[in-house]
Parts: C-alpha cells; structure tokens; sequence
C-alpha cells in the first residue's frame, strides 16, 4: 500500500473550451503546496484554448498527455499514490491507462455531471472531453492505451447522460449513483472493497459551488464530497485527480479559492 503522496499539475492543452481551468489547476497545486509544504511536479505549458473537435484538440494535446502518462507511470513506480490537477476531465486519457498498468484491479471512481462514456461516433458535439473514460476502457483507441474494463467504473453524481452512453450503463450494469441517493451506503457497496482511483470533475458539484465549464442543476453539496471521500477514506487509495476547477466564473474575473473543495476533500487528501 502507498504510504506517501505525489503532486502533479497539469498545464497543457486538453480539449479546453476556454482558458480558465489550466490556472485553476495551479491555483489547486498551490493550496496543496501550502498544505504539504511539498512543491507539484508541473507537466505542460498554458497554451490558448482551441475549442475545436475532437481529433485536432487530441492532436494538439498529444504531446503534454504523454508527459502526463509518463509522469503518473514514474509515480506509481515509486510507490506513491498520485494527487493531480489535471485541469480537464481529457487528461484522463493519459492517466487511466498508468493506472491500470500499475493497479490493474483498481475500481475507478468517476464523479462527473456526465458519464464521459461516448466514442467519437456516438458523440453528438465532438467533445473531446466527453470520450475521456470511453477510450482507457477500450471502446475507442486514443492513441494513449486502455487497460481497464467496464466493470470497474463506479460512476457517482451523473445527470446529463447521453442515449448511448445509457445504454452502455444499463446492458454492462455499470453502477451509477445518482446525487439524492443513499451516497455513502451505495458507493461503500460499489467499491466492494477494491483499490480506488478518484475522478472529480467539479461539476459534479452544484452550480455555484465553484467555477465550471458545464452547469447543470441537482448536484452533490461539499457535505455530500466529504462524505463520499471518509468512505474512500476506507480503502487502499491509488489516487486522485481533480479536474475541470476554473479559477474564476468569468474571463479575467476575480480568483476563486480552492480551499473549500479541499477541505471537502480532506478525509483522503490528508492520507499522507
């Protein structure tokens, strides 16, 4: 089992829409830093968001997601256990298939507004972030690698999910815990005892929480977070990546702090 943490930020391109989230991620590497005293691992370079499709967005981020890959799969090789900035929920594509590598039996908790299931065909907008947890789970080849299956996605807080993405739920019985569940009782359950690799993807949260891209209504509360990690909390932690935190709610708006989602956060970022 990890006994220590490793901090990374991520700082390249990921399929943005805007350029808000890659300073929210260095906002979120610097609370951490505050609270560690240990300085991130930074991969990438801000660059201007392209807000194209998929393929071009994909292209572009290659390089930095392969960085990325190549981080996470040194952080595993030490021992650690990985805490991550990863600004949009697309850097996954690199990090999922590290984590299988190394913890093949890792159940992926996936807190998202959205399933991010979709395979390029499926995809209605051609967003690269909506096939983030489609190709490391093998329906799609991103170039990146998979290594996981479907049975190892628990999803938690989804609730704008497509018809194919729901689809794929109901015929592969991939566990979905919706946001007025029981969270604790039915998320406990779905990890079954397993290691856990977190995916949050801040919008999750409900609108007005923190700064996002997508808003989408009847969400998670920090209280519902916090539970939801002192349940994680029991269990051999893998890591955490937390995406798609912006640093402000409008264009050279004034920074939002991240403090209170890390506190939310607490019960397993403190596994130190």
């Amino acid at each position: 089992m990890a006994t220590h943490a490793a901090y990374t930020v991520f700082q390249g391109r990921a399929g943005d829409h805007n350029d808000l989230a890659m300073p929210g991620a260095k906002a979120i590497g610097d609370a951490l830093a505050k609270r560690t005293g240990v300085l991130p691992v930074v991969i990438g370079k801000p660059q201007p968001a392209l807000n194209v499709g998929w393929r071009e967005e994909l292209d572009a981020a290659m390089p930095a997601l392969q960085a990325m890959q190549a981080r996470l799969n040194e952080v595993f090789s030490s021992g650690a256990y990985s805490v991550a900035a990863t600004s949009r929920c697309a850097v996954s594509l690199a990090t999922l298939p590290a984590v299988a590598r190394h913890h093949p039996s890792a159940c992926i908790v996936w807190f998202d507004s959205h399933a991010d299931l979709n395979t390029p065909e499926a995809s209605a907008t051609g967003y690269l972030g909506g096939l983030a947890l489609a190709a490391p789970a093998g329906l799609w080849q991103s170039g990146l690698g998979s290594g996981f299956g479907l049975d190892q996605i628990v999803l938690v807080g989804q609730r704008d999910i497509d018809p194919f993405e729901q689809d794929l739920i109901d015929a592969r019985g991939i566990p979905h815990i919706k946001p007025r569940d029981d969270l604790a009782t039915r998320l406990r359950a779905a990890i079954s005892g397993r290691p856990v690799y977190v995916h949050l993807d801040c919008d999750v949260l409900n609108p007005g929480i923190v700064p996002t891209d997508y808003v989408h209504d009847g969400g998670l509360s920090l209280d519902d977070l916090r539970d939801c990690c002192q349940v994680i909390a029991e269990h051999e932690l893998i890591g955490i990546e937390i995406a798609e935190f912006q640093n402000s709610w409008t264009a050279g708006g004034e920074p939002v702090s991240p403090e209170p989602l890390l506190d939310a956060l607490a019960p397993i970022l403190s596994r130190r």
